[in-house]
C-alpha cells in the first residue's frame, strides 16, 4: 500500500470514528433534548483544545453476532483538553453506539486517561450517558467497571473527579459517579438507580417511573446523591466549568485565584440589624454570605438537599473558600442526619484540595425525635465533627447567633483546631437555650413559686446575661474576638491572609476510621 493510500485509509477511519452511531441516531439524541457525545466534549472544553485518545479502538467480542458490528471508539470518546487554559481529562459515553454500553475495550480507554490524569495532576470529568454493562461481553464488562472503580478510589483526594449524568446511568455503573467528588444531573433526561422500575415492580410490586425512581429531582432533593440539577446539557457543562474555577487541579496545588475589584474593607450596615431581636425568629443565612463574599457571588453545592445547612464556594479577595453555614430559615438551623452528612462530605472535599473553610454558625442543637435517633443521628452527627476536626486547611468560624450544646462543639469550634473564631454581639453560646436551662436549673424554685411565669422570665433574662453571650467564651479564649457584624468581610479576609502559610498535619496513620 502506497503512502497516499495509507493516509487515505487513516482519514477514512478518523471520519468513521467521528460519525459514531450515525446521523439518524444523533438526530434522535437531539430530539430528546440531548447533545451528542462529541458536541458535549466540544462545549465543555476551550475551543480547539481537545485531543482524542484511542479513537480507533474497537471491541473484542465475537459472540452473539458482535463480530460484524464494530465502531471505531467503541462508544466512548476519551482524551484531554483545556478549561480556562487548565489541563483536564474527559470521557464521554456515546449513546448512539451500542447505547453507550461499557465493554472491556472502552473501559481500558477510561482507565488509561484516569491513570494519565493522576500522573499529570489534572481533573477527570466523566460525561455519563450509558445503557450499562455490555451484556454480550459478560464478566469482561463487569471487570471493566471494577477497574474504573479502583481508579476512582485510588485517585480520590488526589485529583478532582466530576461526574455529569446526562442520560441513563443504572446498575453497577452508578458506583463510579458515587465515588467521585461531584455529581451533576440534567432534569428530565438523566436518571440513576441500582435496579430499574421493572425489577422493582416484580420484586416489591411497587409501580414507579424512571424519573420518580432516579431522576434529577429525586437525587437532588430526596436522596442527596446528586449535587447539582441542570435544565439542559448546556447548563450542566457550564456548571462543570464554573465548578472547576474554584478548585485546584490536584491535591498539591492551591485553588486558582482571580483578580478582585471588591474592596477588602467594604462594610455593610445592614448586617448590624440582620439578626432579629427575638432569638426564635428566623432569618436567611444566605443574606450574610452574599453580603460578605466577593461581589456577592456564592456558588452553592447541594442546594436542594438538607436545606438546614448551606455549603458552597465563594471568594474572599479573589481566593476561593468553602463555606459551611447553618440555615436558621429551615428547621431553625438544627443539625439532622442529612445536614450532618452533607456538611461532612463538603468539608472533607475542601480539606483534600487545600480550600480554606469559613463557617457561619447559628445552631440551636441537633434535631430531636425518635426518627433521628433510630436513624443514627449519633453516628451521622459524628461525621461532621470528625470532618471538621480532621481538616488541616485554614479554618475560620463566625458565630452569628446560637451556638448551643454539642452542636457548638461540632460546628468548627476552637476546641477542634479551628484557627480563628469570631462572634457577633448577638451570639448566644451555652449548653442549651436560656428557656430550657432555666426549666432544669430552677425547676424546684419555679414549682414552688406563686408568680411562676414572672419568676421564670426573670431567670431567663439573668441566664442570658450571665452565660448565653459571647463574652464568657471570649474571656476563656474560645472566641478570639467579638466583632461588629458590619466588619465581618474585613475580619475574614484579614484572618485568611494571616493563615495563608498555615502548616498542620494529623498523626501518622494509614487512615482514620470515620464513623460511616
Amino acid at each position: 500500500m502506497k503512502l497516499e493510500e495509507k493516509i487515505a485509509e487513516l482519514k477514512k477511519r478518523d471520519q468513521m470514528a467521528l460519525e459514531g452511531g450515525g446521523a439518524k441516531r444523533r438526530e434522535r439524541q437531539h430530539k430528546e433534548g440531548k447533545m451528542s457525545a462529541r458536541e458535549r466534549v466540544e462545549f465543555l472544553l476551550d475551543e480547539g483544545t481537545f485531543e482524542e485518545t484511542d479513537k480507533l479502538v474497537t471491541h473484542r467480542c465475537h459472540d452473539f453476532g458482535m463480530a460484524e458490528q464494530k465502531y471505531f471508539g467503541d462508544g466512548f470518546i476519551t482524551g484531554y483538553g483545556r478549561v480556562e487554559g487548565r489541563l483536564v481529562y474527559v470521557f464521554a459515553q456515546d449513546f448512539t453506539v451500542f447505547g453507550g454500553s461499557l465493554s472491556e475495550a472502552n473501559a481500558q480507554k477510561i482507565v488509561k486517561i484516569m491513570d494519565l490524569a493522576a500522573k499529570m495532576g489534572a481533573p477527570v470529568i466523566g460525561l455519563n450517558d450509558s445503557g450499562g454493562a455490555r451484556i454480550q461481553e459478560g464478566v469482561m464488562s463487569l471487570a471493566g467497571y471494577a477497574d474504573i472503580f479502583l481508579r476512582n478510589t485510588l485517585y480520590s483526594g488526589v485529583v478532582p473527579q466530576i461526574s455529569a449524568i446526562m442520560g441513563p446511568c443504572a446498575g453497577g455503573a452508578v458506583y463510579s459517579p458515587a465515588i467521585t467528588d461531584f455529581i451533576l444531573m440534567v432534569d428530565q433526561t438523566s436518571y440513576m438507580f441500582i435496579t430499574g422500575p421493572d425489577v422493582i415492580k416484580t420484586v416489591t410490586h411497587e409501580e414507579v417511573t424512571k424519573d420518580q425512581l432516579g431522576g434529577a429531582h429525586t437525587h437532588n432533593e430526596i436522596s442527596g446523591v446528586a449535587h447539582f440539577m441542570c435544565r439542559d446539557d448546556a447548563e450542566c457543562l457550564s456548571m462543570v466549568r464554573e465548578l472547576l474555577s474554584f478548585i485546584p487541579s490536584n491535591n498539591l496545588e492551591d485553588p486558582p485565584r482571580k483578580a478582585c475589584t471588591d474592596p477588602i474593607d467594604r462594610s455593610d450596615d445592614k448586617l448590624d440589624t440582620l439578626i432579629p431581636d427575638q432569638s426564635n425568629m428566623p432569618y436567611d443565612m444566605k443574606d450574610v454570605i452574599h453580603t460578605v463574599v466577593d461581589d456577592g457571588y456564592f456558588f452553592e453545592i447541594h442546594e436542594h438537599y438538607a436545606k438546614n445547612i448551606v455549603v458552597g464556594f465563594a471568594r474572599f479577595n479573589g481566593k476561593p473558600v468553602g463555606i459551611v453555614a447553618n440555615q436558621p430559615a429551615m428547621l431553625a438551623g438544627t443539625l439532622d442526619i442529612n445536614a450532618s452528612v452533607k456538611g461532612a462530605r463538603f468539608v472533607r472535599f475542601c480539606d483534600c484540595f487545600n480550600i480554606p473553610l469559613v463557617t457561619f454558625e447559628d445552631v440551636p442543637g441537633f434535631l430531636p425525635g425518635t426518627q433521628q435517633e433510630y436513624g443514627g443521628i449519633i453516628r451521622h452527627g459524628a461525621k461532621l465533627l470528625y470532618a471538621f476536626a480532621e481538616a488541616t486547611v485554614p479554618k475560620v468560624t463566625v458565630i452569628t447567633r446560637k451556638a448551643y450544646g454539642g452542636a457548638y462543639c461540632v460546628m468548627a469550634s476552637k476546641h477542634i483546631r479551628t484557627d480563628v473564631n469570631y462572634a457577633w454581639p448577638s451570639a448566644e453560646i451555652a449548653v442549651m437555650g436560656p428557656e430550657g436551662a432555666v426549666d432544669i436549673v430552677y425547676k424546684r424554685e419555679l414549682d414552688q413559686a406563686e408568680n411562676r411565669e414572672e419568676m421564670r422570665q426573670q431567670k431567663i433574662e439573668e441566664f442570658r446575661d450571665r452565660l448565653a453571650n459571647p463574652y464568657v467564651a471570649a474571656d476563656r479564649g474560645f472566641v478570639d474576638a467579638v466583632i461588629q457584624p458590619r466588619e465581618t468581610r474585613k475580619k475574614l479576609i484579614q484572618a485568611l491572609e494571616m493563615l495563608e502559610t498555615k502548616r498542620d498535619k494529623n498523626p501518622p496513620k494509614k487512615h482514620g476510621n470515620i464513623p460511616l
